[in-house]
């Protein structure tokens, strides 16, 4: 049974930083492209970011470039996203996803999901 576990997120201030992390298990995730997306309350869930399982070829969404840098230990079996300089903006839940190949910026073109981890922001 595959699962994408998250964990990390909690209440900041805005300007801190967070490193959210996804321990996956299950099946083997050679090949995979894992993702980070984010769910605003009413809103679309929205890309962040994605690597491939090897650790190479990091995409990134507008919401994040230049503040979230993702990153992947395959040996952990665990991906992160570190974010820097949080902006009340940013507050969602952050799901973790998997998706075999290829990056893709649409969430339902992901295989696997995890069940989301809250960041919240204060101004």
């Amino acid at each position: 049974q595959v699962q994408l576990v998250e964990s990390g997120g909690g209440l900041v201030q805005a300007g801190a930083s967070l490193r959210l992390s996804c321990r996956a298990s299950g099946r083997t995730f050679v090949n995979y492209q894992m993702a980070w997306f984010r769910q605003a309350p009413g809103k679309e869930r929205v890309f962040v970011a994605a690597i491939n399982w090897s650790g190479r070829g990091s995409k990134y969404g507008d919401s994040g470039k230049g503040r979230f840098t993702i990153s992947m230990d395959s040996a952990r079996n665990t991906l992160y996203l570190q974010m820097n300089d949080l902006k009340p903006e940013d507050a969602a839940v952050y799901y973790c996803a998997a998706r075999f190949s290829v990056a893709t910026y649409a969430a339902d073109e992901y295989t696997y999901w995890g069940q989301g981890t809250q960041v919240t922001v204060s101004s």
